[in-house]
């Protein structure tokens, strides 16, 4: 072996996991986002479904009530809850490390209108 090639492998392995830990640090806060985003979603989703069956007298309590106490335990926190006869809005935040995700959703009886501007 020559000594001009001697430590070229650690070379190669320092700039391999290099590349690994590069692409990790990229790769984390995209998934993370990803998640974060799913997570406000499925919780804006059952907040409104919380307050549209308080609405329809199907669970007792008041609907923005309820919403707010299910968005709680999905993590979230309700910024807006809006009530138009059966229809529940609801607008929510989770928090994640250095970004806020925001996530609305409607529920109500099939046919019916929300309040609006809303979308579901």
């Amino acid at each position: 072996m020559h000594d001009a090639e001697r430590g070229a492998a650690s070379v190669l392995a320092l700039g391999i996991v290099g590349a690994v830990v590069a692409l990790t640090a990229l790769t984390v806060p995209v998934l993370s986002a990803f998640a974060l985003a799913q997570r406000a979603a499925n919780a804006a989703d059952a907040a409104a479904l919380a307050a549209a069956d308080a609405i329809s007298g199907a669970v007792p309590g008041t609907p923005c009530d309820l919403a707010e106490r299910t968005a709680a335990r999905n993590g979230a926190d309700v910024e807006v809850c809006d009530l138009d006869g059966a229809v529940a809005f609801v607008a929510v935040r989770v928090q994640g490390v250095g970004i806020d995700v925001r996530r609305a959703a409607r529920a109500g009886p099939p046919g019916a209108t929300g309040p609006p501007g809303s979308t579901g």
